[in-house]
């Protein structure tokens, strides 16, 4: 008997493709919402079912809480798959599901809420154990008073937003006149992006490694960890290339930041699939809990990989009420896999580069493509400029970069600029190669050829 017979995928582009290759080997029927821009790519007509939801606005379409459950109601979804980005972290719109009757594929209205915000999060991790990086957790009421505290914690320092995310509004400030400068410039980003003008600071840390833990809990007190993903490589905040396992880690690093994930989710309660992002001291090897994801995300499929295991189809387990069917010692990593994030961007300034795919050929045979489009369909500028995903698993981490060199060589885009070139000149470098790269990769070599011209 399947897990549900019919849910509604609140989201688009790959993702809805992804969550409806998992629908149909499962035989759940899938219900698509597409706005004007999305008319007619691909989830559109994979889906068993689609409903135009209006203008190509996001705010007038994907992030329309009421049309969303309009068209749940009207074609008998039972559940609502939020993928991620859009409604997928937003608590009100885990609670109306809950409030008409529809189940919301993954975790709990008040487990998002919590999460979201980053002060309360902190201050939960530090009552499980979990490390969190070395700041102020208390309302800053003035710019003086952060000033205050800032002194006492030493600079540098982060000023982040506590409702914030993707690296919006964060300023690193070095010294007490950039505090200054930048405390009611973040106040008002966080104000105006987020709903809520919090923040807080905590110690900006230069040389460091993004590493996150996939974990998954069922309704049961059942909560797994699925191993790490390395995501260092990453422009404007934003992360480009995934892989697992992390070349920086050791078995005994490893074991203890899974533990101590496992450790921060069962702290809450926590069900269904999330994330638990950790930032690495890449100076003194000390590692500290960063933020929560309540949601799959993006990179799940380099988890999915090593793993050999579908997470959308267990978030559709948890989310029926039925209890994981593995236990943490059948959880096993097979190999390495890498994630490329294609980008209709500008490989050099990273800008968006929307616009018609005239060409889009991928050698299928060498790797998995989570693609969002077809040749001759059109990157919209409404939406992320991701184009999709290329991810490639092997036995080790050379096997798997001479597979994506040989992928990249052979994939033929043309219509739009993307960062495949970006890709090219990455697998041939031998820190890349070899592991030895922080959060600021990207951004030192940029300059390093700026200054070059």
């Amino acid at each position: 008997m399947p897990y549900f017979n019919k849910i509604l995928i609140a989201n688009r582009g790959e993702i809805a493709r992804r969550i409806i290759r998992t629908c149909n080997r499962l035989g759940i029927e899938t219900v698509a919402v597409y706005s004007d821009a999305d008319e007619d790519t691909p989830f559109v007509r994979e889906a068993s079912e689609a409903y135009s939801i209006g203008p190509s606005q996001a705010s007038k379409s994907y992030l329309d809480i009421n049309k969303i459950l309009d068209v749940a109601k009207k074609s008998g979804a039972e559940a609502i798959h939020p993928g991620y980005g859009f409604l997928s972290e937003n608590a009100k719109f885990a609670k109306s599901c809950e409030e008409a009757g529809i189940t919301f594929i993954g975790p709990d209205a008040d487990k998002i809420e919590l999460m979201g915000d980053k002060i309360e999060a902190r201050r939960h991790m530090k009552k499980a154990g979990v490390p969190v990086v070395p700041g102020w957790d208390g309302q800053l009421d003035s710019v003086e008073h952060a000033k205050e505290i800032a002194n006492d914690l030493g600079y540098p320092l982060m000023l982040k937003a506590s409702a914030g995310g993707g690296g919006i509004g964060m300023h690193v400030v070095q010294n007490e006149a950039e505090l200054e400068k930048s405390f009611s410039s973040a106040k008002q980003t966080a104000g105006s992006s987020f709903g809520d003008d919090t923040v807080f600071l905590e110690r900006f840390i230069s040389k460091a490694r993004h590493i996150e833990v996939q974990v998954i809990a069922d309704n049961e007190g059942n909560t797994l960890h699925l191993f790490e993903r390395e995501c260092s490589i990453q422009r404007r905040n934003q992360k480009v290339v995934e892989e697992s396992p992390s070349p920086f880690l050791n078995e005994k690093l490893r074991g203890q930041l899974c533990e101590s994930a496992v450790k921060g989710v069962k702290e809450i309660g926590y069900t269904n699939a999330g994330t638990m992002e950790f930032i690495f001291d890449d100076d003194t090897g000390d590692y500290y809990f960063l933020e929560m994801n309540t949601r799959l995300q993006v990179e799940h499929p380099v988890t999915e990989e090593i793993t050999g295991l579908d997470l959308v189809e267990l978030q559709l387990r948890i989310a029926a009420n039925q209890p994981l069917n593995i236990t943490q010692d059948e959880v096993t990593k097979s190999g390495y896999a890498v994630e490329a994030r294609l980008y209709a961007e500008d490989p050099e300034t990273y800008f968006p580069s929307p616009g018609k795919l005239n060409t889009f050929k991928l050698p299928e045979e060498l790797g998995r493509f989570d693609v969002a489009y077809e040749e001759g369909n059109t990157v919209s500028p409404f939406y992320d400029p991701m184009v999709g995903k290329i991810i490639v698993h092997g036995k080790d981490r050379n096997e798997v970069f001479d597979r994506l060199e040989e992928i990249i060589e052979q994939t033929e885009i043309e219509g739009i600029k993307t960062n495949l070139s970006l890709f090219k000149e990455l697998v041939n470098e031998s820190d890349f190669r070899e592991g030895r790269y922080t959060t600021d990769y990207l951004q030192t070599r940029k300059q390093g050829k700026e200054e070059v011209k």
